[in-house]
């Protein structure tokens, strides 16, 4: 093994150079070559005429992606180790540049966001890894894994030279690349290659920005190979000179190859992106991509001689308000799992997928794979008892304090949480009105509405439906808006867009509405803790709603992963012992939230749910997920 998991970060570097100093055995992972031999780490990932080389000798990438951030701690080593059990080398991450820096100049590193370990426990296990810093990662993320902040500057251009937006990237790297450049391949550590940005030629607005990055990078110390990765179309604008281009597809097509030998002749190929299933968004079906149709193209990619990534290996969860957004044909918003119909499960569970993938890449190991993990337990659990009821209107005394404003102020503008904004959640909008009529939004509800007269619903206002009817009255009445961010577009040219809550004036008999009151509802664990504070009711028979509802569940013994199912529950969140558990909505296609198992204690767990429609008031607890009903990609 490489290096071994301490936890100070000096002891970890200390750790790191001794192994490099002394020439460590480490694990081969190509043909041709025995699996455990010294390695000279002065050489490292090259693309040579024809091949890769890794330490001066031949090595193919035989790689899967796995995101740190959709999966809990506890549970990274076993996804490694299943990783390598299906005979992978190489493991890809991505660095989520919103979670990591929520706030301007206010860095997590910890816990689930604990980059560096992450990446020691790769090399721990034998596992190269690829990192994908960004600072734009795409990923079916919130903006693309791009910080909300950036948005409270009304003239940004996201993924330019735009100085605001690169000072922030400087900024970030800063705190980032000290963290990684110890860990690199020539440095003793598991990074062989660092990708810049994500699918930029299909963006591609500003031919300063690749290279900017390519000089921050090398600048702050990082010194192993660095590649692109683009779709067909994209590779002749995503490049830049001295990085090597890398390819992302499902289907193999021979013009792809050739195209790719005009843009960059004379080198190996690497699918970086070799989408396995798909990621699906509210309101559609669950996608899968049959195994028989992943299997033609994969065989055929390695036949070829190409080195793959599978992306993705194991997709994980969207917890909390992680979700991203579509914009095209029209908005659609990503759901909380980001299962993938990958080759491991939400959960971690094996595929068809994966027992053909093992079978395949076995062949390209001179020695017998190692044993197949065994799988974690899923439990069904009893029904969780609810038995406390909190309004909407009742929790407001616990929010940021409110905010009064002549004209709506959207979220990311609000001066709340040492004035960066609302990233994510609600936003509760309130005026006075005299009078009824017809209520407009326009373009201007980012992205749906609940709308009140006096804490009465009247209707929902969204991209789809922009008009409501309000009842005729001269007395002064309270109307209200709780906009819901569902997600920020993640791609494309409407990123620049992406503001959420009420971004211009609604319109009422044609005149603007005017003197709002503004309460942030972001809905952070901080938020869900100080609830319990509030003054909860005994369970009506006939609860009001939106609301929330609080209950336990009981759990016997070591705590199991299992799935919460919401079957006559409308639309909302779902948080256990204060974990963003993620976001429900009866449309579907998602009809069950996956649990982990970490996030639930021995004894009573306090579940906590917030509704915005009606509900039977039953929570359950499955033993095995449920995505929908599903369709197959063509």
């Amino acid at each position: 093994m490489v290096v071994v998991s301490v936890r100070s970060a000096h002891r970890k570097r200390y750790a790191l150079l001794f192994f490099s100093i002394t020439g460590i055995i480490i694990y081969r992972h190509f043909r041709g070559q025995p699996e455990s031999m010294p390695i000279n780490r002065s050489k490292g990932f090259t693309a040579n005429s024809s091949q890769f080389t890794l330490g001066g000798e031949t090595f193919r990438i035989l790689g899967g992606s796995l995101h740190y951030f959709r999966i809990p701690r506890a549970y990274w080593k076993d996804r490694m180790m299943k990783m390598k059990a299906c005979g992978l080398n190489t493991l890809t991450t991505a660095v989520p540049w919103n979670l990591h820096e929520p706030e301007k100049g206010s860095f997590q590193f910890y816990g689930d966001l604990d980059l560096e370990t992450f990446l020691l426990q790769a090399a721990d296990l034998g596992l190269w890894v690829i990192l994908r810093p960004g600072p734009y990662i795409g990923s079916e993320l919130d903006l693309g894994g791009l910080p909300s902040w950036l948005l409270r500057d009304g003239k940004m251009k996201l993924r330019t030279t735009y100085p605001g937006f690169t000072q922030a990237v400087e900024s970030f790297l800063d705190k980032l690349i000290p963290k990684v450049v110890p860990l690199q391949f020539k440095k003793g550590g598991p990074i062989i290659a660092v990708q810049l940005e994500q699918d930029y030629g299909s963006y591609a607005s500003d031919s300063k920005y690749m290279p900017f990055l390519k000089e921050a990078f090398q600048s702050r110390g990082v010194s192993e190979l660095l590649l692109t990765s683009d779709k067909p179309e994209g590779l002749k604008n995503g490049g830049v000179k001295g990085v090597l281009r890398a390819l992302n597809l499902r289907t193999w097509d021979l013009k792809d190859e050739r195209f790719l030998e005009i843009m960059q002749p004379n080198s190996p190929v690497l699918i970086m992106e070799y989408w396995t299933g798909w990621f699906d968004s509210w309101g559609n079906l669950h996608h899968c991509f049959p195994v028989e149709d992943m299997t033609a193209s994969i065989r055929q990619i390695m036949q070829r001689g190409m080195s793959i990534n599978l992306h993705m290996f194991h997709g994980g969860t969207n917890f909390g308000f992680m979700n991203g957004a579509l914009q095209n044909p029209f908005y659609k918003s990503v759901i909380t799992s980001y299962d993938y119909d990958a080759p491991l499960t939400e959960a971690g569970d094996y595929t068809p997928k994966y027992q053909m993938l093992r079978d395949l890449f076995n062949r390209y190991h001179n020695n017998p794979l190692p044993e197949v993990p065994a799988l974690r337990w899923k439990e069904r659990y009893e029904t969780a008892i609810m038995y406390q009821h909190l309004s909407l209107w009742d929790a407001l005394p616990f929010t940021h304090l409110p905010f009064k404003s002549k004209t709506p102020v959207n979220m990311e503008n609000l001066p709340v949480n040492n004035r960066n904004g609302q990233a994510y959640g609600y936003t509760l909008y309130e005026a006075t009105i005299t009078t009824g009529g017809s209520l407009k939004s326009g373009n201007n509800i980012r992205d749906r509405a609940l709308v009140f007269v006096n804490r009465t619903f009247i209707g929902t206002l969204s991209f789809k439906t922009t008009e409501l009817t309000v009842s005729d009255g001269k007395e002064k009445r309270t109307l209200s808006f709780l906009v819901e961010n569902c997600g920020r577009v993640y791609s494309g040219e409407a990123m620049d867009n992406q503001r959420k809550g009420i971004v211009g004036d609604i319109l009422l008999n044609d005149v603007p509405l005017r003197d709002f009151t503004i309460h942030s509802l972001d809905m952070t664990s901080t938020f869900i803790d100080n609830l319990y504070k509030a003054p909860w009711k005994s369970l009506p028979a006939k609860p009001s709603f939106p609301g929330f509802v609080q209950g336990r569940l009981f759990v016997d013994g070591y705590p199991s992963d299992t799935f919460v199912k919401l079957p006559s529950w409308i639309k909302g969140v779902v948080f256990i012992n204060s974990h963003n558990v993620g976001r429900y909505w009866n449309i579907g296609p998602q009809q069950a939230l996956y649990v982990p198992g970490p996030f639930l204690n021995t004894g009573p767990n306090q579940v906590v749910v917030f509704e915005e429609e009606e509900s039977d008031l039953k929570v359950q607890f499955e033993d095995s997920p449920d995505l929908g009903m599903s369709v197959d990609i063509q």
